[in-house]
């Protein structure tokens, strides 16, 4: 029993031992100096001279692009398809002739009334000679002027048939693939093919309720889509006059120039939204501010050491954060290294970054 309770007591003292080596027995390797500092080697560091910028806030959104004009050709006559003037995808211009419908009918009638009108014409022509006259009576007069404008309206509404037997581009853009073929039949609800123009393009998208006074007509817009690189700018022109009741946004468009048809709708566009510029402030990287429980700090280099500095943050961005009070211009931020720093640390600048 008495040599359990030896290996106990020595077990007991190695680990006392061990224990106050970790916390005391060490200094007699570093010791503070009459600084505050250590006398172990300097923190290596990147520094940031602090200087006045500029800083512009945005909010990314989501928007959706849609076709300047879109339409769904139909016809508006019944009738065996006579000629397709189109090819697919291809451009097309206003009032030019793609479809045509059988109109033989239509066309006999207008020849017969047409010539029907050209005996009226002589009809009233003779009437009138007459009437001036006093040859013939006034109401004789009428009634072949009377006859001639109603063979007149007649012809102006088999003209109208005609018409219906065609289907003309009502705008300039490009058409998509048909959906009919030479010598179908073709009825009011058939749809014959998609005609869209996109340039310019609409842009759609919704804006929090909080930033409706930051938009009005004129606005620039910045956007990106995932078919290209490049960034796109649109105009606005077009704002919901009503707010969502359920989302509390607002529904704005705008317009984009897309000349080289880059732009393809019922796509999705990222839009970064600019709403409003800083002239003046500083901006530090995110991991050389210090949070705590109740404030924020930074490390600055203040005569070869590290010296925190409680300041006052505002706005964040992706990598920095916005310093209202606690830096002037000129000051020297630490940016890195900073898990190893303590108040009055001796540090060894290895970069030094200018904004």
């Amino acid at each position: 029993m008495k040599i359990r309770y030896i290996i106990y007591l020595l077990l007991a003292i190695l680990v006392a031992y061990l224990i106050y080596n970790k916390f005391f027995g060490g200094d007699d390797k570093i010791k503070p100096d009459d600084k505050g500092g250590k006398r172990g080697g300097p923190v290596p560091v990147n520094i940031l001279l602090v200087r006045d910028t500029a800083l512009s806030t945005t909010i990314d959104i989501t928007g959706t692009i849609s076709a300047n004009e879109q339409v769904n050709l139909v016809s508006q006559a019944s009738g065996t398809i006579t000629g397709i003037y189109f090819n697919e995808g291809s451009r097309v211009k206003k009032g030019q002739l793609l479809v045509k419908v059988y109109s033989q009918d239509l066309q006999a009638s207008l020849a017969q009334n047409e010539y029907q009108v050209a005996l009226a014409k002589q009809n009233e022509y003779r009437n009138r000679v007459l009437y001036e006259k006093e040859a013939v009576s006034k109401q004789e007069y009428e009634t072949s002027l009377a006859s001639l404008n109603s063979l007149k309206a007649q012809s102006a509404a088999i003209r109208a048939q005609i018409t219906r037997t065609e289907i003309r581009a009502p705008f300039s853009g490009t058409v998509g693939l048909r959906n009919v073929s030479p010598g179908g039949y073709l009825s009011p609800s058939s749809p014959v093919a998609t005609l869209v123009n996109i340039d310019p393009a609409k842009i759609t998208f919704s804006v929090p309720e909080k930033y409706l006074s930051l938009i009005k007509d004129g606005s620039k817009v910045n956007f990106i889509i995932e078919s290209s690189r490049k960034t796109f700018t649109a105009t606005v022109y077009a704002i919901e006059p009503s707010i969502d009741v359920n989302s509390r946004t607002i529904t704005v468009r705008a317009r984009a120039a897309n000349p080289d048809g880059l732009l393809t709708a019922g796509s999705f566009a990222k839009i970064s939204l600019a709403l409003e510029e800083i002239p003046r402030t500083i901006m530090v990287p995110t991991q050389s501010v210090i949070p705590d429980i109740k404030n924020n700090n930074v490390f600055v280099l203040d005569s070869g050491m590290a010296m925190q500095r409680q300041v006052k943050i505002g706005l964040r961005t992706d990598k920095q954060i916005e310093i209202v009070e606690g830096l002037k211009e000129g000051d020297s931020v630490i940016t890195s290294g900073i898990i190893q720093l303590r108040p009055r640390v001796p540090v060894k600048v290895q970069k030094v970054v200018r904004q």
